[in-house]
């Protein structure tokens, strides 16, 4: 005999709590859902007790859950409501088996091929699919506020769990599992329509809910086709897609409609144009309602989320992370190479290794989604390497977000932009970027940007806006760049940012290279080498020198701004000048600029390796005072008073004493090395002999030191002055970066700037008046 009630599992009533916590409903409203007088069978359904079966699967289906999935041990033979006998339930199953098997080969030509963007031939969706995860909060309704976010690092400016606030993920196949109607939500390029089809093709394999019937829709097409025949209905339209199977029977669709043995997947609510949108909402509110047992499954772009669909669940497709872009890399190097599987795979590891060079992290920002993934990808396929002008990279990515992306799909956009063209929309991202930028904010509020794109409105030839107008043409066209481009996002609830950071530098250093005269455009540079000094405008240097034209006058204006930054301090000239003196000494010519980076990084008080960067090309001579300087500061540091410590010394020193050339400085050397302690001597005769003669011997090493190498002065800068260095170091290294950036720089300037680079004001003076 067929049991008459049920009980949930653990996992169940977990995913039915988190299903009734997003209604936000009590237990009343619950049981006033279900038509139950008293909430008691509500709390015995919660707290895994049997409940009378009617009750549980109306339970389930108010929380747009599966009674199946929820319940311990549900019998195969059980009836729906409405269902029948144990015979007719095996009736449906044939029938669902039936017509799966007629529909398979449609779904497998429908969602089994993708065509990649720059890919000249179709790819198997199974070859380079990557399980996705999903956040079951959305990001853009995060309760935060401003100022936390405007000090995170830059590193985590495109994390969407913003700096310290993770979120909770979960497999998009787990979130499928647990909400019967589910809504996707995403950013442009993270994957929506491939998820879906994935799960369409999954479902027709029978390896996601076998017991249904998948069939997948482009809302766009729908609504296209609704339009021709003058009526928005559901119901027909999917008995059209049915005819290509060559099931054309109505009554078979309603069947399975009327048992909730299909699986409807709509794709790109955010596709269909503002004329449609509100019959096609409508439409599919109604058929779900009417239909309600079925599984459903819509993807909509975030910022269209406003697009609101009762009882349909929001959850929002998560950015890859680091183990899903190495299997998306291999996948893609495998499936596209145009060698062997193999050869597929060491490119896709050399792809990850190189993404995680310091320098590529950038780069790594970009390719959380699949669009720009797949772009990195096919970039650095033909090279094996990634482009060293990211501008030219970061502008095929925004290509895409402003319009390939689309064109390739076959999507038309509603024209919100006032018959914006390319360049225009390009104008006011540029401006936008520029102002947020010089002013700091990388997030700002919805208010703010509000302002400036009225502010860029205004200026326009023709404007004459009413300030009521203005504002509501302001909100449209934000809402319009999120929706259409996916460029500026809410990142919390009325907090919006540019959708990655690179971006905001790109669009910010753009406007700086499309000023229109050349006397705006000095201005201009002008301004940006006022910044030469802050971290945050490094790679906004890097992209204006790779746009300009002629990168000339911006590296001269650097060069200027730098040598300017520590010509008024007489005691860090005389540091300078003890650099360059010492750097015209060395008996082999290497490049006098490198040599003085050398001494200057040398001589700080704590110098570590990445001081060295602008210091590359090392001779013998300055390897030497290398050592000499490090052995001084292990001397000054360690006071070991063991004979182990003094041997080590001992040996240093004669490592020391065969790159020395000078006589008279190799004789001084020995002399201090005999004189250390022998470890034949007792622990006592050490310790005597070290407070005795330590010191001293110290002193006339260091003596002896100076004297033959200039070398290890006892340079006393104060911390303003230790600051002021390390800007004027960074900031020469942000100009030699610049130079090594593959920018249009003549070979004259290329030449007068290594020649000069760090040399005292004195000297640059003394050059200019002999025109050299």
């Amino acid at each position: 005999m067929v049991k008459r009630s049920l009980r949930a599992s653990l996992t169940g009533i977990q995913q039915a709590k988190r299903a009734f916590a997003l209604k936000g409903w009590t237990q009343e409203n619950l049981a006033a859902e279900v038509n139950l007088k008293t909430r008691q069978p509500i709390w015995r359904f919660f707290t895994g007790q049997p409940v009378d079966r009617q009750f549980f699967m109306e339970i389930c289906s108010i929380l747009d859950l599966e009674w199946r999935y929820i319940a311990i041990d549900p019998p195969a033979e059980f009836p729906d409501p409405g269902e029948g006998s144990r015979e007719t339930l095996l009736d449906i199953d044939e029938l669902v088996k039936e017509v799966r098997s007629q529909h398979h080969d449609t779904i497998e030509n429908q969602c089994g091929i993708l065509q990649l963007l720059d890919i000249n031939r179709p790819v198997s969706l199974d070859d380079i699919y990557v399980d996705v995860n999903i956040l079951e909060e959305l990001t853009s309704q995060q309760q935060l506020e401003i100022t936390d976010l405007q000090n995170l690092e830059l590193t985590e400016f495109d994390r969407v769990g913003l700096g310290a606030v993770e979120q909770k993920q979960i497999s998009g196949m787990q979130a499928v599992e647990t909400y019967l109607k589910l809504r996707v939500l995403g950013k442009p390029g993270v994957g929506k329509t491939t998820f879906i089809k994935h799960l369409a093709i999954q479902c027709i394999r029978g390896e996601f809910a076998a017991d249904h019937v998948p069939i997948f829709i482009s809302l766009r097409d729908f609504a296209a086709e609704s339009n021709r025949n003058g009526d928005f209905k559901l119901l027909d339209y999917i008995h059209q897609i049915l005819l290509l199977s060559d099931l054309s029977s109505p009554s078979t669709l309603e069947t399975l409609l009327k048992v909730g043995r299909v699986l409807l997947l709509m794709d790109g609510m955010d596709e269909v144009l503002n004329q449609d949108i509100s019959a096609v909402l409508r439409e599919i509110r109604k058929f779900s309602d009417q239909y309600h047992r079925n599984r459903f499954v819509v993807t909509c772009r975030t910022a269209a989320q406003t697009l609101q669909l009762r009882g349909f669940t929001d959850v929002e497709i998560a950015p890859f992370t680091q183990e899903q872009i190495a299997t998306f890399a291999q996948k893609w190097f495998v499936a596209l190479t145009k060698t062997t599987a193999q050869a597929g795979q060491e490119q896709s590891a050399q792809f990850i290794h190189k993404l995680n060079f310091p320098e590529n992290w950038q780069f790594r920002q970009l390719v959380t989604t699949p669009l720009f993934l797949h772009l990195a990808c096919w970039v650095f396929q033909g090279q094996d390497k990634f482009p060293t002008k990211r501008a030219e990279f970061y502008k095929q990515g925004l290509d895409l977000l402003l319009g390939k992306w689309d064109e390739a799909k076959g999507v038309e956009r509603d024209d919100a932009y006032r018959g914006f063209l390319l360049p225009q929309k390009l104008r006011l991202l540029s401006q936008l970027a520029a102002v947020t930028f010089e002013q700091g904010q990388y997030f700002f509020e919805q208010r703010t940007i509000e302002q400036y794109i009225g502010d860029y409105l205004q200026n326009l030839p023709g404007a004459a806006l009413a300030p009521e107008e203005l504002q509501l043409e302001s909100e449209a066209m934000l809402k319009a760049i999120e929706a259409q481009h996916g460029l500026l996002i809410e990142r919390a609830r009325g907090i919006f940012s540019f959708s990655y950071l690179v971006f905001q530098e790109y669009f910010t250093a753009r406007k700086i290279v499309a000023t229109h005269n050349l006397q705006a455009l000095e201005q201009a540079l002008g301004g940006l080498v006022s910044h030469i000094t802050d971290s945050h405008w490094r790679e906004v240097f890097l992209l204006t020198a790779a746009m300009l034209r002629s990168a000339d006058g911006l590296i001269q204006l650097m060069k200027q701004q730098i040598d300017a930054l520590i010509s008024q301090d007489p005691y860090l000239q005389d540091f300078l000048i003890w650099a360059s003196q010492k750097s015209q000494t060395l008996p082999t010519e290497p490049k006098l600029a490198t040599t003085r980076a050398f001494y200057l990084a040398l001589a700080q008080n704590s110098p570590v390796a990445d001081h060295f960067a602008l210091a590359s090309t090392l001779d013998q001579g300055i390897l030497l005072d290398a050592a000499l300087e490090n052995l001084l500061q292990e001397f000054a540091n360690h006071h070991s008073q063991d004979f182990a410590y003094i041997n080590a010394c001992s040996q240093t020193l004669n490592n020391i004493l065969v790159i020395v050339l000078d006589a008279g400085f190799y004789k001084s050397l020995q002399q201090l090395r005999d004189q250390l302690p022998s470890p034949y001597q007792n622990q006592e005769w050490l310790q005597d002999w070290w407070q005795k003669n330590y010191a001293d011997w110290l002193e006339r090493l260091s003596t002896t030191i100076t004297h033959y190498r200039n070398i290890h002065h006892p340079w006393q800068f104060t911390s303003e002055q230790e600051q002021m260095l390390q800007r004027y170091y960074n900031a020469n290294q942000l100009l030699i970066d610049c130079l090594n950036s593959n920018c249009e720089v003549t070979a004259a300037i290329r030449k007068e700037i290594e020649t000069t680079l760090l040399l005292p004001q004195q000297e640059l003076e003394d050059r200019e008046w002999q025109g050299n």
